[in-house]
């Protein structure tokens, strides 16, 4: 025997000692040897009839034993089976579980089930049997049990306070003296043997009250010694103690067992619970005894009542302190006392009405709180709370409702939310029970009602509304303040949502108060807020339903509100001018004045033609010199500021008009020729400082006037002291006071250079001397540190115009000295944006003076040119590191002042070197994207920025080719801002490209110099010595530029895009960019070995006809322009080269991706016109590379429509080149993409998918793209699995998933499916066969890849058969693929060809030949997964056969040979379509499809029985007895052969089959049948109840099938009852306990072979079918009455019920051991042990 498992074997191995060992040993006592158990039936029959040989005994001991398994189904029913023999021998049970307690808990681990047992068969005793000996003893084992603890809170603990309840049923003295055994303060069980004493007071009233005084008697002594945490435990005693007595009381006189002890010992209890227990610290202590108190209150005296009130009452009304199940036991104990206090029959009430104010006044809040709770864990307690209030105040208002009416009123006017809140409830639910009481009071109660309908708290407002329903009911609303009650519930039926809003914004919306309340304020908030504005309304319109039942005339109220309009005033402020008067000055001082004044020529008024009136006019006054020059140049002035309006159009008016009147006081000076007037005019200009201390402006022209006038003085110490002056009085932190005196400083330098520089050598020797003294002032004082900036700024100024106006042959030495010796760098730094500036503008101007003495023949280089460079670049970039935040305006005005500078640098000797160059072109070229805000001075910055790229194109390089490299250069990084998506920034790029490309055809041209100048001109002197001692050593190609070295392909698909751009100043300057590439490529020399291939008459006409399209931009802006953007493409066709053509072509996807729709859209048109025009001169690799580039653009443009025409052009790069190349491209990119992407999730579609939808549609190419695609999938490997194996070669599947070509040809398939539209279509119907056999086969190497973990082929070639299946229009067989779901069992996707066969065979007849044909092709081939599809799709087309003639032979031929093949999925396959054949031909096959499935039925592969039995199952509905008489028995033996097989659908369908056999034996072999029925019925029971499904329904259906051929009417009668569909197990039992009956009844003869059937199954693989042959043979050994069967199989079966209860591993076995074993018990064959003992 296999030991148990461990988790059958409970502690000490109770089940194997007990029940095997006893039972076996009883055994062979009984018959001497282990094998006479089984064999001597004789003996046993002789021994069972009578009746001493049943081990009842062992039996029930093993059924208890069972009680501790570790299944709860086990215990379950152990538990069910004792408890049912528990009224046939009590007292066995009671000794089987009396036996096993002995070890208690420890050694049997569900003591409490068993506890359970021994209270139902203690209280199944008789009277008659009731031992108290034994009872004791039992009581002892419970005792035991409860005293080994301390503790009472554990299942088995009460289980065993049961045992002693039923004890007590029967022998309640005995139950009680064993208690009281233990009552003593020291026991540890002593709070468990009180809590017995409870229960058996609860349960058996009438026999515990009246041993009340035995149990007071004992438990009062130990009351004070009893611990805090038992304490809950004796109070609760108490309370069922006397609820006892008050249930007696009902029946019986109470005075009968409440005497005098008991009375003194309720009152002693009653003392301590109230004064020591009550006042516990611990809650629930306080909580259950005065729950307890509240019972006992009814029972104590009268005296000790009235005595104990007012101790009493405080305990119990501080419980409402606490939680809200707290208060429902302190509201039920106060109910209880308000009872025995107020409504007692012995006396007058014990409390008056003062007394219970403080009572009332804590209710109230608790009704508050507690009314509609909606928490689901407090809504019941809540609740009950609720109604007890009620209650309480209820039997108040009994005794006192006059006295409690004015409490509610009172309340009600306090204007507290929780007291009016309960006050209005309690008023609610009295006034109906005490309307008689309270009629008198009607006008006080509506009064009340009346100053609370103004109360905001949402609360008090539902209570109020309830209040007014009720008033209403009992007619309190009669007269005006009926009508005013039903409008405050009007009004709240009509609550807008923005009353609502204000309602629940307010602060009241969740009521609050400063009082103390019982509980936590929190709490009453949480209840407040429950209610919402919603509820109240619903509670009002409710109301007014109710009400129009009673006040149906009431009228409602409308409330009218009024709009206040409150306006502002506004006030308007008065400006006064004040001007100031000043004294009649010298003639000096006045001509100093006046043209110092004459500064703003759009001053109001029209001064500045005032003064120049007034100048004219005192000319007499001033030196006689000046009258004539006056009077020509005066009006010359005059006339320039005439015109206010037309000034303000110059953007520099300003400046023209100082120098203008800086001129005419130079010319006046030189006309006066007086020194001493001179000099005296000097001093005035230095008086003048004084008035303009606020005037920047002024003071910056007096500067220059002064300086002007210095320059024609030659007194040195004169000009000393002016120029000091001049310098003190200037203010240099203003801008503009510093360019004033700096420009003064200029003009005094142009006499006095010298001394110029002297004073500001001074100045910057004083200003700072380290660069570390600076950086301290940034520590020390910011405002010094800004001082510094500012004088910084004014020094570079000033040396910066003393240069510019010095005179150019004494500047060398000087501008050498201040930059050789590194002195500007001590200007430099400086943060403020003003001071840049300054430094900026000074290193701009000594720039110029360069090449301005330059230009007047005295050439030097600058030096340190490319520092220089570097300091513009550091000081024109955005620094905020010392906290000088420059807006963005300064910043964009320093750039602009920067780049002017930087091209002033660039243009001046020597040439700049590389680094230097890309250095400023990284800084530079950033300004194309600056926002266009301020235009002006965005747009100057673009100016000057242009501007330097045209000075850097022209200094750079000294031949053509180093020329072309840098235009290129530049080109390049400017293509960012000509390809924008910004309008401004296309236009400012593809102005400065064209600007380079004037000054590129300069160069490159005669007739032009290096700067570009035409004709004769000083640069073509200057550089034509270098240039020509460069190139002497060059050979000639270095002199001009080459064509190819332009990269026209790649530049004019830069530039081609923006002829078509939307803003047209781009589309003509675009064109003007083509134009000068084209001609400067025509103006170069060609090379002699050129093979360019161009007609230069062709291209001269088509650039002529470029240059008038441009003419017309340039006359008519309003031209169509997509007729100008044909015409430019057009030329540009013709003039490109091949090699530029197909460079163009290569870079085609950047420009058919333009931001611009219309660009994009007009690139796309451009490829088109060069692919259809050219593109037969492009060859394999030129047309690779173009189908590239076409679907890279089509993957990057975001907008359908462009997507569309980039796939037209990908199509007519394949209809006028090679359509094989371009579909070979197509998919290779499909098939990158679907190895690296999923395509399914990209965002706006995949564009390969597209251009598959665009190759589709093409009237042409969908023809020869189909058969394209059609030959990439049959080229692809073919799937082979191991011979002898069926598998699959791994290094075979993976190359075949890595090959994404294949897969993206079948993604190809399905676009073409759903986008060919009718030509796609239609090249699908010419091709239908074809493409449906590769699918069809494709479908069976693709589940072949699934089943071997790649499911992705699959699911690609499902969605494409899907889409054929909409192409052709057959929904129905989408419908069937859409039934696999990439299922990958075999059954799933055979199933699925077959469907999709019948449904071709259906919908196209006329196909099927041809498709039969390419697959009966594949079916000989020796590719498996060809052969399963093939065969899978043949074996559905045989099923329309009809009509066929020798093509059926053939087909029926083929499936008959390789029903033998290696496959088994072939086998079954053919198989299957044998069976399938039109009925009108299978009778003539059906003697050889029987004899395949006969042969079949015993194949080693599960799938192909199963096929063989469903197959047979359809063969027998339609095949005659002749055909199948034959082979009935061989049928029958080999269909009961799979019943017992492990595979449920194969057992199903051989249970079925063998229902289907019961039609064809009524021959000559019914008697053989029929043995084969019997052998099978018992089988066919069991299963009646399988755990599938498929078997239960398939037994059943037999069972009807040949339950008439039994001839017995109870087995047909069982069919049509509702145990014998039912799935419930209980119901399964009753009909095997009605088969036993039947069997015994009417098959007597053959019980024996059935239960030699039934005891087999016993170790049958399945549990389920384990138990029921369990119940099926305990029941029919139950019902049967024949000795022999009891004599033969009683005692066997018992045996092995006990060991497989011992041994199984199985739950539902030993479940259903143990029930057997109770059914057993129970049966009359086994009456004599009803009256068995245990011996122990």
């Amino acid at each position: 025997m296999q030991p148990a498992p461990p988790h059958l074997n409970p502690p000490g191995s109770l089940i194997n000692k007990l029940a095997v060992t006893a039972f076996v040993v009883h055994l062979l006592s009984s018959f001497g040897d282990v094998s006479s158990v089984f064999l001597n039936s004789s003996e046993f029959m002789a021994s069972s009839s009578s009746g001493n040989s049943i081990p009842a005994p062992e039996a029930v001991q093993v059924l208890v034993s069972s009680l501790a398994d570790e299944s709860p189904i086990v215990r379950e029913a152990s538990t069910a089976a004792l408890k049912d023999i528990a009224s046939l021998n009590p007292l066995l049970v009671l000794d089987c579980c009396s036996s096993v307690s002995r070890g208690g808990r420890r050694r049997f681990e569900n003591i409490a089930g068993l506890f359970q047992v021994m209270s139902v068969a203690i209280r199944a005793l008789d009277k008659d049997h009731v031992d108290p000996p034994y009872m004791a003893k039992l009581a002892k084992i419970a005792t035991a049990e409860i005293i080994s603890t301390k503790e009472f809170d554990a299942d088995w603990q009460r289980a065993a306070a049961g045992v002693f309840v039923a004890i007590g049923s029967h022998l309640p003295d005995l139950m009680m003296e064993e208690i009281f055994l233990h009552l003593s303060w020291s026991n540890l069980a002593l709070p468990a043997m009180v809590q017995i004493l409870a229960d058996f007071a609860s349960s058996d009233v009438f026999q515990f009250t009246p041993r009340l005084k035995g149990v007071l008697k004992r438990v009062l002594p130990i009351l004070g010694n009893v611990k805090d945490m038992h304490r809950p435990i004796f109070a609760n005693a108490f309370k069922c103690w006397c609820e006892a007595c008050w249930q007696y009381g009902n029946e019986y006189p109470l005075f009968t067992v409440l005497d005098g002890d008991v009375m003194s010992f309720l009152n002693s209890a009653f003392e301590l619970l109230l004064k020591v227990w009550a006042t516990s610290r611990d809650l629930k202590v306080r909580t259950s005894s005065v729950e307890a108190l509240g019972q006992m209150v009814g029972l104590i005296t009268r005296t000790q009542l009235k005595t104990a009130l007012p101790r009493l009452v405080s305990t119990i009304l501080e419980l409402y302190k606490k939680d809200q199940d707290v208060s429902f036991v302190a509201t039920c104990s106060l109910h209880h006392l308000l009872n025995a206090s107020l409504l007692s029959e012995s006396g007058p009430p014990l409390l008056d009405f003062e007394d219970l104010t403080v009572i009332l006044s804590t209710l109230l809040p608790v009704t508050y709180i507690n009314n509609d709770c909606k928490e689901h864990s407090h809504f019941s307690v809540g609740l009950k709370t609720y109604n007890e209030v009620q209650h309480c105040f209820l039997t108040v208002g009994l005794v006192y409702p006059e006295d409690l009416f004015v409490f509610l009123l009172n309340k009600c006017r306090m204007k507290e939310e929780p007291l009016t809140f309960g006050a209005l409830s309690v008023l609610k639910h009295l006034l109906p029970r005490l309307s008689e009481a309270w009629h008198g009071k009607r006008p006080m109660l509506i009064e009340a009602v009346k100053m609370l309908l103004d109360e905001r708290n949402l609360a008090v407002r539902k209570a109020l509304a309830e209040l007014i329903v009720v008033m209403a009911s009992h007619c309190y609303l009669v007269g005006p303040p009926g009508e005013l009650f039903v409008e405050y519930l009007v009004r709240h039926c009509a609550l807008s949502d923005l009353n609502r809003a204000s309602i629940e914004g307010s602060k009241d919306y969740v009521g609050s108060s400063s009082s103390y309340y019982p509980y936590s304020y929190k709490k009453v908030e949480e209840k407040i807020g429950m209610i919402c504005p919603t509820d109240l309304q619903a509670i009002c319109e409710k109301g007014l339903l109710l009400i129009t039942v009673t006040i149906p005339e009431m009228e409602v109220c409308r409330c009218i509100s009024e709009l206040c309009r409150h306006r502002s005033l506004q006030s308007n402020t008065m400006l006064s001018d004040c001007k100031a008067r000043a004294d009649i000055p010298k003639p000096e001082e006045l001509f100093a004045r006046l043209v110092v004044l004459l500064h703003n020529p759009l001053a109001r008024e029209q001064l500045a033609t005032q003064i120049l009136t007034l100048l004219f006019y005192l000319s007499p006054l001033f030196h006689k010199n000046i009258t004539l020059f006056w009077q020509d140049e005066i009006p010359k002035m005059k006339a320039y500021v005439s015109d206010p309006e037309d000034l303000k159009q110059d953007p520099s008016y300003q400046e023209t008009w100082d120098d203008m009147i800086i001129n005419f006081l130079a010319e006046s000076l030189d006309v006066i020729q007086d020194v001493d007037w001179v000099i005296s005019l000097g001093n005035s200009f230095a008086e003048q400082y004084e008035l303009y201390t606020t005037d920047d402006e002024h003071s910056a022209l007096l500067h220059r006037c002064l300086g002007i006038l210095l320059q024609k003085v030659h007194d040195r110490s004169y000009v000393r002291a002016k120029i000091d002056l001049m310098y003190m009085k200037a203010d240099i932190g203003l801008p503009v006071n510093r360019l004033g005196l700096a420009k003064a400083m200029g003009l005094v330098a142009a006499s006095h250079l010298d001394t110029v520089l002297d004073k500001l050598k001074h100045i910057l020797d004083n200003v700072g001397h380290s660069i570390f003294q600076r950086i301290l002032s940034f520590f020390s004082d910011r405002t010094k540190m800004e001082e510094s900036d500012d004088i910084h700024a004014a020094l570079a100024l000033m040396y910066g115009y003393a240069a510019k106006y010095a005179p150019s042959t004494v500047i060398e030495a000087r501008i050498d000295a201040l930059v050789g010796t590194n002195m500007l760098s001590r200007l430099l730094h400086v943060r403020h944006p003003t001071a840049k500036q300054a430094v900026i503008t000074a290193i701009d101007l000594l720039g110029q003076s360069v090449i301005g003495a330059a230009e007047s023949g005295i050439s030097f280089p600058l030096k340190r040119r490319d520092q220089l460079l570097d300091y513009i670049l550091t000081l024109m970039g955005r620094d905020d590191e010392d906290g000088f935040s420059e807006s963005n305006l300064e910043l964009l005005h320093t750039q602009s002042i920067a780049l002017r500078a930087c091209t002033t640098l660039v243009s001046a000797e020597p040439k700049l070197t590389t680094e230097t160059r890309t250095l400023v072109l990284k800084a530079t070229l950033g300004f194309f994207g600056l926002p266009n805000d301020p235009p002006e001075v965005v747009n100057r910055l673009i100016d000057n920025l242009i501007t330097l790229l045209c000075a850097i194109l022209v200094t750079s390089g000294e031949d053509g080719r180093s020329r072309t490299e840098q235009l290129l250069n530049i080109l390049r990084q400017i293509d960012l801002y000509v390809s924008s998506s910004v309008e401004y920034q296309r236009k400012r790029g593809c102005l400065a490209a064209h600007e380079m490309l004037l000054k590129f055809r300069t160069i490159c041209v005669s007739g032009f110099c290096a700067l570009g100048c035409q004709g004769s001109c000083t640069h073509r002197k200057q550089f034509h010595g270098a240039l020509h001692r460069n190139i002497s050593n060059l050979p000639s190609a270095f002199l001009s530029p080459s064509r190819d070295a332009l990269c026209l392909g790649e530049r004019i698909m830069i530039y081609l895009p923006r002829c078509a751009d939307t803003n047209p100043e781009v589309r003509k300057v675009s064109a003007q960019i083509l134009d000068l590439f084209f001609s400067i490529s025509l103006s170069l020399p060609r090379p002699v070995n050129s093979s360019v291939g161009l007609d230069i008459e062709l291209c001269y006409s088509a650039l002529s006809s470029l240059e008038d399209v441009i003419a017309i931009l340039k006359s008519d802006a309003s031209i169509d322009p997509s007729e100008v953007f044909n015409r430019v493409v057009s030329s540009v066709c013709i003039l490109f080269t091949k090699d530029e053509l197909v460079a163009a072509l290569h870079v085609c996807s950047g420009a058919i991706c333009d931001k611009i729709k219309q660009s994009a859209e007009g690139a796309i048109q451009a490829v088109i016109e060069f692919v259809t025009k050219r593109g037969k001169e492009l060859n394999e690799s030129d047309i690779s590379r173009t189908t590239q580039s076409l679907i890279s653009a089509a993957v990057h443009v975001t907008e359908k429509y462009l997507r569309q025409e980039t796939l037209s052009a990908i199509c007519s790069l394949a209809d006028n080149t090679s359509s094989r190349i371009v579909f070979n491209e197509v998919l290779a990119a499909a098939g990158r993409d679907i190895a690296t992407k999923d395509v399914s999730r990209l965002r706006g579609g995949w564009p390969i998918q597209e251009a598959f939808y665009a190759f589709s549609q093409h009237a042409v190419l969908s023809y020869s793209f189909l058969e394209h695609v059609t030959s990439v999938l049959n080229q692809t490997p073919t799937l082979r699995r191991d011979s002898g194996k069926g598998e699959y070669p791994s290094n075979y599947i993976e190359s075949l998933v890595k090959d994404d070509v294949c897969q993206a040809a079948v993604i190809a398939l399905t676009a073409f499916f759903r986008g060919g539209g009718k030509v796609g279509k239609k090249a699908v119907e010419q091709s239908y066969a074809s493409v449906l056999a590769t699918l069809v086969l494709h479908l069976g190497s693709s589940h072949g890849l699934a089943n071997s973990g790649q499911q992705e082929p699959l699911r690609v070639l499902l969605v494409a058969f899907t889409a054929f299946c909409e192409c052709v229009g057959d929904l129905e067989m989408g419908k069937i693929l859409a039934r696999d779901e990439e299922n990958n069992d075999d059954e799933k996707w055979i199933g699925l060809i077959g469907d999709l066969a019948g449904c071709i065979s259906i919908k196209r007849p006329k196909e099927v030949p041809t498709v039969c044909l390419i697959l009966s092709r594949s079916l000989d081939q020796s590719l498996i997964f060809q052969r399963e599809a093939a065969a899978a799709a043949l074996s559905e087309f045989v099923r329309f056969s009809v009509g066929f003639g020798s093509e059926l032979e053939q087909m029926v031929e083929g499936l008959c040979r390789h029903v033998s093949d290696d496959s088994p999925t072939v086998r079954r396959l053919c198989l299957r379509g044998l069976v399938q054949m039109p009925s009108i031909h299978i009778l003539q096959y059906t003697t050889q499809i029987l004899s395949v499935i006969l042969a079949l039925l015993d194949d080693p592969d599960e799938s192909v029985q199963l096929t063989a039995v469903s197959c047979l199952l359809t063969v027998l509905e339609s095949s005659s007895n002749d055909a199948v008489e034959p082979i009935l028995l061989n049928l029958s033996v080999r269909l009961r052969n799979l019943q017992i097989c492990k595979n449920a659908k194969i057992q199903a369908n051989a249970f079925a089959a063998f229902g289907a056999l019961g039609r064809y034996g009524v021959g000559e072999q019914r008697d053989a049948f029929l043995e084969q029925v019997h052998a099978t019925l018992p089988r066919l029971v069991l299963h009646l109840h399988d755990d599938d499904f498929g078997i239960r329904r398939a037994c059943r259906n037999t069972f009807k099938s040949i339950a008439p051929l039994l001839e017995a009417d109870g087995m047909v009668a069982l069919v049509n009852t509702h145990w014998f569909c039912s799935d419930h197990r209980g119901d399964y039992e009753d009909l095997l306990r009605e088969i036993a009956r039947q069997f015994t009844e009417h098959m007597a003869s053959r019980v024996d072979t059935y239960m030699e059937s039934i005891i087999q199954a016993f170790d049958a693989p399945w549990p389920v079918i384990q138990a029921n042959a369990v119940y099926l043979c305990s029941s029919m050994l139950a019902v049967s009455e024949d000795q022999h069967i009891s004599a033969l199989y009683y005692s066997q079966v018992f045996g092995m019920l006990v060991g497989k209860m011992s041994r199984s591993p199985d739950a539902i076995v030993r479940a259903t051991c143990s029930s057997a074993l109770g059914l057993l018990l129970k049966s009359a064959n086994s009456i004599s042990w009803k009256v068995a003992r245990l011996d122990l």
